[in-house]
């Protein structure tokens, strides 16, 4: 099973990636030049988790993400426990997030990440370069920030990254 799940998986990349090249680009958002302290303090922690994936380092990771964190992917969604087994095993190993904007609304003790990305991940085996608008939301518990909410939306535009820094 796990190994249909990830053929599937792949296979929606490769389809999605394919028909992502027809269509013009789309306008991603613009990274906001005021951040407040608090909103910096995000994007510092976001560019952290995307490092700490890269490295596969589940245990800063299983620091970071909440119990009840729920990530959300084109081949499915699972919980904080599935995610780090997944990072660990290199099932999907992020190898490199490329960041074009970012920006960070904040409700309360509560944070609304929007990063549009290019990522390369090595899935299955084989590795594959897909633009993402990633939505992370983070939650603010006794004075430290928590990931409740990691989730991937493919979009349709080419991939922006020059090829050769994979």
């Amino acid at each position: 099973m796990k190994t249909s799940f990830v053929g599937l998986f792949l296979l929606i990349i490769i389809v999605q990636s394919s028909y992502a090249q027809q269509h013009p680009p789309t306008e991603s958002i613009q990274t906001s030049t005021n951040n407040t302290p608090e909103q910096q303090e995000i994007i510092n922690l976001s560019k952290q988790k995307w490092q700490w994936m890269a490295d596969k380092n589940v245990d800063s990771l299983n620091v970071l993400f909440d119990d009840k964190a729920m990530f959300i992917h084109m081949g499915g969604s699972w919980g904080k426990t599935q995610e780090l087994a997944t990072i660990k095993s290199g099932g999907i190993w992020y190898k490199k997030a490329e960041v074009y904007a970012v920006i960070v609304n904040m409700f309360g003790n509560t944070a609304i990440l929007l990063n549009d990305i290019d990522l390369v991940a090595e899935v299955g085996g084989n590795t594959v370069t897909n633009p993402f608008m990633v939505t992370e939301v983070y939650i603010k518990e006794n004075g430290t920030w928590k990931m409740a909410s990691l989730t991937f939306s493919h979009l349709l535009r080419p991939v922006k990254m020059n090829n050769n820094n994979q």
